[in-house]
């Protein structure tokens, strides 16, 4: 704790930081719990969209091996040329927003493929939508995270060390004041008194 000056002016101070703090404290527990809502509901979703690509690979690999023909359709055949995000706003964190993507599909001998080749074509851009989707949802959850460490540690910064601090300065302060007012009145009695002895002396002298 650092050493504080036992005056008036100092008091004012420490109520006034007091005050601040206390106004600032439920903004912050607010903003923290909605940070921590926010999380978990991205977090879920997150998995909701992971849950899909696994259900729709599952669901391409059977529909392929249907054909017979699971070696006619390449990775390479189906890549992402452009991906398109927004930018939205969660408790005052700028996040990326996913808005879709472009694909580029490479060349193929349209008489030495199988004719569902487009059609699996099509699945893999799915598949392959729904991970750039959990991709900006992961980067969502790691930046609201890093905000909600910052706002909590801001939080137990006021409520574990700054408010019961500034309270134990206001006490500190307050009880040396009363201390030197006391003393302040004590010194003035005293003071009385031998004025007062000073007069009697005098009085008695003269008669």
């Amino acid at each position: 704790m650092a050493k504080i000056k036992l005056t008036k002016n100092e008091l004012k101070i420490q109520k006034d930081a007091l005050k601040m703090y206390k106004r600032y404290l439920p903004t912050l527990t607010l903003k923290k719990q909605q940070l921590q809502t926010e999380i978990r509901s991205i977090d879920a979703k997150a998995k909701e969209v992971r849950a899909k690509r696994v259900q729709l690979e599952k669901e391409f690999d059977e529909w392929i091996s249907v054909f017979g023909e699971t070696q006619a359709f390449k990775p390479g055949m189906v890549t992402v040329s452009n991906i398109k995000k927004g930018v939205g706003n969660i408790a005052g964190v700028t996040i990326p927003i996913y808005e879709g993507a472009d694909f580029a599909r490479g060349e193929y001998d349209l008489y030495e493929t199988p004719l569902w080749i487009d059609m699996a074509a099509d699945r893999k851009e799915k598949a392959l939508s729904l991970d750039l989707e959990a991709e900006v949802l992961d980067e969502q959850v790691r930046l609201l995270s890093i905000e909600l460490r910052a706002t909590t540690q801001r939080v137990n910064l006021f409520e574990k060390v700054k408010i019961p601090e500034t309270k134990a300065n206001i006490k500190k302060i307050s009880v040396s004041l009363g201390d030197e007012q006391v003393a302040a009145v004590v010194r003035s009695k005293i003071s009385k008194k031998k004025l007062q002895a000073v007069a009697d002396s005098k009085k008695e002298v003269s008669e």
